[in-house]
């Protein structure tokens, strides 16, 4: 659809601010996943049929063994990562997983969500013929197998009629996935449910035809029963399927839910934009935005794409994507990111980057890999459940034997070796890690937090050192003018007229501190503002040289008259001669001692006054560092500055340790040094110039605030602006790694106590499977509780 726009001027749009031209080779949205981060040889793949985690590790094993092929399969994702393929060999990934009896297809937008909807599903009509059956099934059953005189010819089969839809149809994922591990010579935790099902269904079959050969049987609390009461397990049968389906249906749509935390970043970006073409605003699809063409965005819209504002002022709210509460006042000229939300007035925005290369495509694909990798946790999990399955049909064989050998009868034993089977199957084991991993992740990302993957989490649970990088890290990284010092008796008169001098002198130097004396001379009150490289007239500069090391020289021409300036350090004075006045002097010692930088200026060799400039430390640094400390972590500032300016600014942060004149190139031998002296060592830096340290750190973090996000040589990326973002990743990456180890203990402890209990005859079969399942059901919702960790809370 295209609209002329009523009035460009309603909006306050200057003329020809429509007329954008469209860039030659611009790149589009159409960019494929992985085209950055040197991810071009990365295929994924979504799976169907998987049942356990023995399945994620049987399609692993298979992709492995592909040549050149390295592959990370995860049940609770669904999701194989493969690397070293190439999408032109796509295909035969997706036959090997089929050769081995899964479903595979390539990744595309949209799936995933229709494929766990369709499981969803799935399970939920299985399990309400399940339940609709079992739940008379077993009243009658056990009716009529406690009161004899209500037995009428044919009730064993009426039972059977029941049982059969649920044992065959509603239990019917179990026996595809058993079936398939037997024609492929391995065993799953499905192996086990399925042999437990049908094993209480036929012995129930041949009970009946061949008669029981029990005397007295045990049924749950009702003690001693008839004779052939005991020797009928339909109901079991049944009663096992329903508790397994109702395991599985809400771990499925706990994942589900897990899995939409995840993905709620990529979600974020709107699916059409308001682009302004030929003098028109056109509503195109978001693939069709190119690099460079502006678009429109009226209060209440997302942002389309990063970009710059063109024309208008608003307030973006970022908080989905960084956390941030106060939403950002923008500007011309001030940068903006798709996925945030425009709230009070209109923008034009030009977009300067699209697709892939957007900070919000950027953290979505971050966060996404992340939750695809596994933790060294994890894979030993893999290990053990691999060998589990037989060493439970081991166990289940040997209870049997055991049993009927000691004199018990068949009925004893038999149930005793089917508690075994059913209450081992350890789903469990295999959701620990990834449902914590998923939904921990997914949370850190609405917080502005990117956990690369589970070596953060693991790391995070032993540092006790956190080295903090101060310059774009502590600090802004951009020098402001703090105080401006006139000369009592020097030759400017005026405050005002002083600041424009120096400014004249400064304009053309890329300098810190000459942009800090020229951006304030352009801010202050009166001065007319001419652009970013100009500064309030003050007569001709014709010549302008940097003394390295020193500062500037200028010659000014006014009225005719021509007068040296020189501005820089004091030592630039006394090589002039000029002498520095008592409170000047006294000024910039001052300065000094706050770590502080002070500059002179000088006109015809006398000192005109002085200027001193900071690199301004963040408001949020002092909480970040005091709530580090709370945590019982140590905390180092790490400068290159000189020791007096680097121990103000600890001071003022509260940091327990300063380590200054280190230079970039030595800021990793820095953390070695540390590691060497048994500290395990955080590193927090700007993700640019710290890319070595933040690598050899045993955790690092980088505080980035361009959209480079990919990249950076760190394990989680704090995108959020506010410092407190540091103890708030530490904090959840904590409580994630907390939330593993209680979902592994949980199931390890499950196991090894229920086994043994069922070996010996102390639990029956109905209990058994209402416990494996509650097991997965109670590991899964302890992983969904990463969803209500808060931002800039103690934890």
């Amino acid at each position: 659809m295209s609209t002329d726009m009523t009035s460009p001027d309603s909006l306050g749009v200057p003329a020809g601010t429509y007329d954008t031209p469209r860039p030659e080779g611009a790149i589009g949205a159409g960019v494929p996943a992985g085209t950055y981060d040197g991810l071009d040889q990365r295929l994924e793949l979504d799976i169907s049929g998987m049942t356990c985690a023995a399945c994620a590790a049987r399609i692993e094993r298979k992709l492995n063994k592909m040549d050149g092929v390295r592959a990370t399969v995860n049940y609770a994702t669904e999701r194989a990562v493969i690397t070293g393929l190439g999408t032109d060999r796509a295909d035969e990934a997706i036959a090997t997983v089929q050769k081995a009896g899964y479903g595979a297809a390539e990744v595309t937008e949209g799936e995933e969500s229709r494929g766990a909807d369709d499981r969803v599903r799935m399970l939920r009509n299985r399990l309400i013929v399940a339940a609709f059956l079992t739940v008379p099934l077993g009243d009658v059953a056990i009716v009529l197998a406690l009161t004899p005189r209500m037995r009428f010819p044919g009730w064993e089969w009426m039972l059977v009629a029941l049982s059969l839809p649920v044992v065959f149809w509603a239990a019917l994922p179990f026996h595809k996935a058993a079936w398939r591990n037997l024609r492929h010579g391995s065993t799953s935790m499905d192996t086990l449910v399925s042999l437990g099902v049908l094993a209480a269904f036929t012995w129930s079959v041949v009970s009946i035809l061949l008669g029981s050969q029990d005397r007295e049987g045990y049924w749950l609390i009702y003690g001693i029963t008839p004779t052939g009461a005991d020797s009928l397990y339909l109901e079991v049968a049944s009663a096992v399927t329903t508790f397994l389906l109702a395991g599985r249906y809400f771990e499925a749509r706990s994942k589900r839910s897990a899995r939409s935390v995840l993905s709620a970043l990529g979600e974020l970006a709107p699916t059409t934009v308001r682009v302004i073409r030929d003098g028109h605003e056109t509503v195109v699809p978001l693939g069709d935005l190119r690099v460079g063409e502006r678009f429109l965005v009226r209060p209440g819209e997302r942002i389309a794409t990063d970009g710059a504002v063109v024309v208008g002022h608003s307030a973006v709210d970022t908080s989905m994507m960084t956390g941030e509460p106060i939403p950002d006042q923008v500007t011309e000229g001030d940068r903006v990111l798709g996925g945030t939300i425009n709230t009070t007035g209109a923008l034009i925005v030009e977009a300067r980057q699209v697709g892939a290369h957007t900070q919000l495509a950027q953290m979505a694909a971050t966060a996404e890999q992340a939750q695809a990798r596994k933790a060294r946790v994890q894979t030993l999990v893999d290990r053990v459940v691999a060998v589990f399955v037989p060493t439970v049909l081991g166990i289940a064989l040997v209870t049997l034997a055991a049993w009927f050998l000691s004199g018990a009868g068949p009925r004893t034993s038999f149930s005793a070796a089917l508690s075994v089977l059913i209450i081992a199957c350890p789903c469990a084991l295999g959701l620990a890690t990834p449902t914590a991993l998923m939904v921990g992740v997914g949370r850190g990302g609405q917080l502005g937090i990117l956990i690369k993957g589970p070596d953060a989490l693991e790391a995070s649970g032993r540092i006790d050192t956190v080295v903090l990088d101060k310059t774009g890290t502590l600090t802004t990284g951009r020098m402001s003018l703090e105080r401006t010092i006139r000369a009592a008796d020097g030759p400017v008169t005026d405050d005002a007229a002083l600041l424009a001098l120096a400014a004249a002198v400064e304009r053309h130097s890329e300098h810190p501190i000459a942009r800090a004396i020229v951006e304030a001379a352009e801010d202050a009150p009166g001065q007319p503002r001419t652009g970013t490289e100009t500064v309030p007239a003050v007569g001709e500069i014709t010549e302008a040289a940097a003394l390295p090391g020193l500062g500037a020289h200028a010659t000014l021409v006014r009225d005719g008259a021509a007068t040296e300036m020189h501005i820089g350090a004091p030592a630039l004075m006394a090589d002039l001669g000029a002498v520095l006045p008592d409170d000047v002097v006294t000024a910039l010692e001052s300065a000094a001692e706050d770590g502080r930088t002070g500059v002179v200026l000088a006109v015809d060799g006398r000192v005109a006054g002085a200027f001193v400039v900071s690199d301004r430390i963040k408001e949020s640094a002092a909480p970040a560092v005091a709530r580090l400390r709370a945590m019982g972590l140590r905390t180092v500032l790490l400068t290159g500055d000189h020791e007096r300016a680097a121990r103000a600014v600890g001071d003022r942060v509260g940091v327990d340790e300063v380590i200054a004149e280190v230079l970039p190139t030595d800021k990793a031998a820095t953390i070695e040094r540390l590691q060497a002296e048994g500290r395990r060592v955080a590193m927090v830096g700007d993700g640019i110039n710290d890319a070595a340290a933040l690598a050899t750190a045993n955790l690092g973090l980088a505080v980035v605030t361009g959209t480079d996000v990919a990249m950076k040589s760190a394990d989680i990326i704090l995108v959020r602006k506010n410092l407190e973002v540091i103890p708030d990743a530490i904090a959840l990456s904590r409580r994630t790694l907390r939330t593993i180890r209680g979902n592994l203990v949980w199931a390890f402890a499950y196991n090894v106590a229920a086994i043994p209990l069922a070996a010996a005859g102390l639990l029956n079969p109905l209990i058994s499977g209402l416990a494996m399942s509650l097991s997965s059901v109670f590991v899964v919702t302890n992983s969904m509780r990463l969803r209500k960790f808060e931002a800039g809370r103690r934890h």
